[in-house]
This record gives C-alpha cells, sequence and structure tokens, in this order.
C-alpha cells in the first residue's frame, strides 16, 4: 500500500513532465496550421482582387466568347467563391499551384527549379549581414556617441535609404564595367551553361560536387556583387538592432557588477553581454532571412539573376496569376518555416528558454 502511494506522485510528476512539452507542441503545430490557413486565404483573395484575369492570359484576347466561357469552366472561375477557395485549398495542400502560362510546365516544377537560385544569394547576403552587423553593432553599442558610433549609424542609414536597384546599377558600372572585378549580370557566363549535373541546384555546390573548379569561380565571382549588395541591406538592419539590444544589456546592473570583480571588459561585452541578446538576434536574423527572400526582386532584376524574384515578376507582367500565387505562398510558407526554425534555436541560445521545454 505505501509503495503503491509512493508510487502515484512519481508517476504524476512524470506525466506532467512528458504533458508540458505535448500541449506546447500541439500549439506550435496548431498556430503553424492556423498561419498557413490564412495565407491560403490571403493568396486567394489577392487572387480575385488583381486586375488580371487568367482566362484571357490562357486563351489571348482574340479567343472567341465559346472558347472563353469554356476556359473559365475548366478552371472553376463560374462556381460560388467558397467553392473556388475550397478547391484552392485542396490543390496547395497537394502541391498543385497549376500551369505556368509562360513556361507551360506546373508551377511547382519552376518553383523547385528557380528558389536554390534565390536561397543561394539569400545566404551568401544573410552570411555577410550577420558577420559583419553583429560585430559592428556591438562596437556602436560600446562607443555610444563617439565618432565610431556615428559613422556606423551613418552607414545603417545609407542601407535603409539607398534604392537597392539604383545600388545595383552603379555597383555594375564601377565593379565589373569599368575596375572589372567581378562578372557581369546571370549566374554564369553561357559557355560554362550545362557543364554541372544540377543535384542541389546551388550551382556553386554541385561545381564543387562535380570537381569542376572553373565553374565554382565563375559562379562565385556572379555571385558576389549582388550578394553584397543585399548584405549590406541585411548588415544595416542587423548592425542597428544589435546596436540597441546591446544599449539595453549595457546598462544592466550585472554588468556593473562583473566590472567592479574585476571581469575584463572584452569578456563583460563579447560574452556575457551578448550572450544575453542572442535570443533576440535570433529573431532578427530570421526575419532579415525571410526579407531577403521576398526583396530579391530587384536585385533579381537588375543583375538579370534566374531566380524566385525574377520569375514572380516576369510572371506579374505577363498576367501569369498561377505563377505570381504559387510563388507567394512560397515566401510565406519560408516565413512560417523561419519562425518555427526560431522556436527550435532559442533553447540553443538561452539556457533559460529550456526550462520551457
Amino acid at each position: 500500500m505505501s509503495a503503491a502511494t509512493t508510487a502515484t506522485p512519481a508517476a504524476r510528476g512524470r506525466v506532467r513532465r512528458f504533458a508540458g512539452p505535448v500541449r506546447r507542441v500541439a500549439g506550435v503545430v496548431f498556430s503553424v496550421l492556423l498561419t498557413f490557413l490564412g495565407l491560403t486565404c490571403v493568396t486567394f483573395v489577392i487572387g480575385r482582387v488583381m486586375p488580371i484575369d487568367p482566362v484571357l492570359a490562357i486563351v489571348g484576347d482574340k479567343a472567341s466568347a465559346e472558347t472563353y466561357a469554356q476556359v473559365r469552366a475548366e478552371i472553376g472561375l463560374d462556381l460560388p467563391i467558397p467553392v473556388q477557395y475550397w478547391r484552392y485549398l485542396m490543390k496547395v495542400l497537394h502541391g498543385e499551384f497549376g500551369t505556368s502560362v509562360i513556361t507551360s510546365h506546373p508551377v511547382l516544377d519552376d518553383l523547385l527549379h528557380v528558389f536554390p537560385a534565390t536561397l543561394e544569394l539569400s545566404v551568401l547576403a544573410l552570411i555577410i549581414g550577420v558577420v559583419v552587423g553583429v560585430p559592428l553593432g556591438v562596437f556602436a553599442a560600446t562607443h555610444r556617441d563617439r565618432w565610431q558610433d556615428q559613422v556606423i549609424r551613418f552607414v545603417s542609414l545609407l542601407g535603409y535609404s539607398m534604392p537597392v536597384f539604383w545600388l545595383g546599377l552603379v555597383g555594375l558600372l564601377l565593379f565589373y564595367a569599368k575596375l572589372g572585378w567581378v562578372e557581369g549580370p546571370g549566374r554564369l557566363d553561357v559557355s560554362y551553361d550545362d557543364i554541372v549535373p544540377t543535384i542541389t541546384g546551388l550551382i556553386t555546390v554541385d561545381s564543387l560536387i562535380a570537381g569542376e573548379v572553373e565553374v565554382f569561380w565563375n559562379a562565385f565571382w556572379h555571385l558576389v556583387l549582388p550578394a553584397s549588395l543585399l548584405g549590406y541591406l541585411s548588415l544595416a538592419y542587423v548592425a542597428r538592432m544589435t546596436r540597441s539590444f546591446m544599449l539595453a544589456q549595457l546598462n544592466q546592473e550585472y554588468v556593473l557588477a562583473t566590472l567592479a570583480k574585476g571581469l575584463s571588459p572584452w569578456r563583460v561585452v563579447w560574452v556575457h553581454a551578448l550572450g544575453n541578446v542572442w535570443v533576440q538576434l535570433v529573431t532578427v536574423i530570421a526575419l532579415t532571412f525571410g526579407s531577403l527572400l521576398e526583396g530579391a526582386v530587384l536585385t533579381e532584376t537588375v543583375f538579370a539573376w534566374p531566380g524566385l524574384g525574377l520569375y514572380m515578376k516576369n510572371s506579374l507582367f505577363n498576367a501569369d496569376l498561377n505563377a505570381v500565387l504559387g510563388g507567394t505562398i512560397l515566401v510565406g510558407v519560408v516565413y512560417i518555416g523561419l519562425n518555427m526554425l526560431s522556436d527550435l534555436v532559442y533553447p540553443l541560445v538561452d539556457p533559460r528558454a529550456r526550462d520551457r521545454w
């Protein structure tokens, strides 16, 4: 009897420890599903309010009324709006985004083909933004209101103020046309097309896997300028937010206490203070990466970069509504995935977050 009595509280404790993470996982799953449902609803509404007739994009403006009506019925535009949305949602859940008017390929195939180019560009830009932006933000915070801080804030302000297409054109004129330091528009020189087999879709990675070093360097020098410009934009945001977070930490009492105990200022700033802002920085970095994927349209247009941004721009100009909505959903799914990844990374950078799991 006493053994059962002592075992019951232990069992209850194990159940409580197990139930907590289950509730949190269930909450995350519910939040993701709700967000995805809202995303599909928004994209469906966009497809209905955009001044584009998908039927005309398919049949052309010289088609007969009978052909127009037949195609309209085939794609379901004659059905009630709730029925259209339900059919749209079911197709999206099965990975069906329709057929592109421009390429005549399934939109999903097009997205899988162009997205790696944008991913390659955005990843390098994010690396530049984080590796340079975080130290700049810390340095600005430790030199608050001095000339070093003013210079960094001015550089960050320029990153916010200058249009990316203007930076791209100036960069091409200076570094490609005048100085010849980098390669020009495009992802590869024409002479290197179809040499490297597609494995990951990332041309720099695939060329190294195939042992084509010459192709790798050609791809790298095509990549470095647009990635640096996008990296400068992300650097401006990351540096500004890091400075703000660090200023809040440097005003905390524990900083004065650790300095009073004789700990080196370098360790206090770069280990303790910076360690306490990494949770906030993880969110900033995730949002920055999402914005790079979303905001690469102008950069890809200027540099003729065959990625998602250029694909969506061409689709919009050619009234290819299926491609535009498919790209919009892809970007939204990436945002959802980045938010989930941020939640998973929090316990790794902040031990206090582990207790909530």
